[in-house]
């Protein structure tokens, strides 16, 4: 993605939700579970994106027994 462009920003969040987030994470700070959950949704988009161009050009075979 290159280099980050980094912004500060002035947000309400959920405070409970921050703290699961961070802990969820092993995230050492608040910035850091938000930085990590950020890029768990951009991943998750990409892999979606790239099932959604193969949907139904291929066969689900069971491998393991």
């Amino acid at each position: 993605m290159g280099t980050p462009s980094l912004r500060h920003k002035h947000v309400q969040l959920d405070q409970g939700k921050l703290n699961r987030a961070r802990e969820i994470l092993r995230a050492k700070t608040e910035t850091e579970a938000l930085g990590r959950a950020l890029d768990i949704v951009v991943s998750e988009a990409e892999i979606d994106t790239a099932l959604k161009k193969v949907r139904g050009k291929g066969r689900i075979r069971k491998v393991f027994r």
